[in-house]
């Protein structure tokens, strides 16, 4: 009986404490905040409902779920008004209020699938425009300004204002796993595997919604094929291949000192560290390429830079690394496997990638290239095998 109930429940993707934090508290000042402002506008001679009923649907795919395609601000804005406007034309021309009903949610999804903003909450503002009362059809075209288009935009910058004070991602992109050059080359995960067209084909075939972004679905299936290569690996640790003598530098290190270490070793990038020897940023080619501005053979921070720095709260510039540094860095432990760093420079685009001890220690530095022969040399145990087989095992 148990298993049974258990078919019942949909299969979820795990999920952190805190994103469930997150949603509810998200949702509770959403669409309080929501509810005031139509008060307040009320107050200044709108005709009431201050809030509607669907607003809380969105606020589900809002703050629950706003990666979804659903929960888009074109999908929320775009889904509930045009669904708004279905729903007033088939009160109004419609005499009977079943029909009326029916035609109305239909003619939404409809309306909003061709429009490419497909929100389910935009069902019931429909069915609110036919079914909602005398109050409502009383509004006749106004109900889609106010309070259906009023309060998606409403609730919409409630969720943009907590998602950006709350480090979350919304309106949601694609995270940067696929990295790219600008270049007719796809990216390095998407040269192994199935290829985009193949994903496009499968997805035609399926021939059904999908509450995730293509993008999203491409890098979860990517990274999966990553992953399995870890499982596969032979286990070899960072600490095994990493290069010990590390040279570093300081934040308040000069730009040009540090740019004449980087071309003597010939190194891509060099560790920050501060006076405790922990790791607190990281200073790249690209950095250099990109952030300063070269005034006689001499790095100085440029305007734009300066400007972000502002922005940012930073202390004020001087040319030294920690203008121009990337922080926070991605590291590895010695005991990592080398497998889990290669899987770090293939989705992220690094080049190098500082392997710290205790307390965010420097110990150590490992590069695209060590990770390769490690990789090359993780093949030997695999090909010894082969050649060992019995003849008749094929």
């Amino acid at each position: 009986m148990t298993m049974n109930l258990r078919r019942l429940l949909p299969a979820a993707a795990p999920l952190s404490l805190r994103q469930r934090i997150r949603a509810p508290i998200g949702a509770l000042i959403g669409i309080a905040a929501t509810a005031f402002a139509g008060l307040l506008a009320l107050r200044q001679g709108l005709n009431p409902p201050a809030i509607i009923a669907p607003m809380g649907a969105s606020a589900v795919l809002l703050f629950a779920v706003p990666a979804s395609p659903l929960a888009q601000p074109w999908s929320v804005v775009g889904g509930n008004g045009i669904s708004a406007l279905v729903g007033v034309l088939a009160a109004s021309l419609i005499p009977d209020p079943t029909l009326a009903a029916g035609l109305a949610v239909s003619l939404a999804i409809a309306a909003m699938t061709a429009c490419r903003c497909l929100h389910p909450p935009g069902g019931a503002v429909a069915l609110t425009a036919v079914a909602g009362g005398a109050a409502i059809r009383d509004l006749g075209f106004g109900f889609v300004l106010w309070p259906v288009i009023g309060n998606s935009l409403l609730l919409l910058a409630s969720a943009l204002l907590f998602h950006r004070l709350t480090q979350g991602t919304y309106p949601h992109r694609l995270q940067p796993a696929l990295t790219r050059h600008d270049t007719a080359d796809p990216a390095a995960v998407a040269r192994i595997g199935f290829s985009a067209a193949d994903l496009d084909e499968v997805l035609q075939d399926y021939d059904q919604f999908l509450d995730i972004d293509r993008g999203d679905l491409e890098t979860i299936l990517r990274r999966t094929e990553l992953r399995s290569y870890r499982r596969r690996a032979v286990h070899v640790a960072c600490d095994s291949i990493m290069s010990r003598d590390v040279v570093a530098v300081a934040p308040d290190t000069p730009l040009k000192e540090a740019h004449e270490l980087m071309r003597r070793h010939h190194f891509r990038a060099l560790p920050v560290t501060n006076d405790r020897a922990e790791v607190v940023g990281i200073v790249t080619q690209s950095d250099f390429l990109h952030k300063p501005r070269w005034v006689a053979g001499r790095p100085r921070v440029g305007l734009l830079q300066r400007l972000r720095l502002v922005l940012s709260g930073a202390s004020a510039p001087n040319d030294t690394v920690k203008d121009i540094m990337t922080t926070p860095v991605r590291t590895v432990r010695p005991e990592t496997p080398v497998a889990d760093a290669i899987i770090l420079f293939a989705e992220g685009g690094l080049h190098d990638l500082p392997v710290v001890r205790d307390g965010n220690k420097l110990t150590g530095i490992i590069s695209q290239s060590d990770a390769l022969v490690a990789m090359l040399e993780d093949r030997r145990p695999a090909e010894a095998d082969m050649t060992h087989l019995p003849a008749n095992t094929f």
